[in-house]
């Protein structure tokens, strides 16, 4: 499966504790990671810096669903399913 154009659910909804070029504290969940273009395309994709939970996420059924709405609210869930 490829990632739907423009959803960018994993890049909003997860916080990152790891750096990222420009956000060296990482990402709280539910913000824009500031790597994000206009076009909702990440600029670090293929980048060593591109942190490693964000080269984990694959998309799936699952988590991506029918539409970005689907996604986030997946990513939102399981975000409060693991922090704590």
């Amino acid at each position: 499966m490829d990632c739907r154009p423009g959803c960018a659910a994993c890049c909003i909804a997860p916080s990152i504790s790891s750096p990222i070029p420009g956000m060296p504290a990482g990402k709280p969940a539910g913000m824009r990671c500031i790597q994000l273009d206009a076009a909702n395309r990440c600029r670090l994709f293929g980048d060593p810096r591109r942190p490693a939970v964000c080269a984990s996420l694959q998309p799936a059924i699952d988590m991506c669903g029918d539409s970005a709405a689907q996604a986030m609210h997946f990513l939102a869930r399981l975000e409060i399913m693991t922090s704590g």
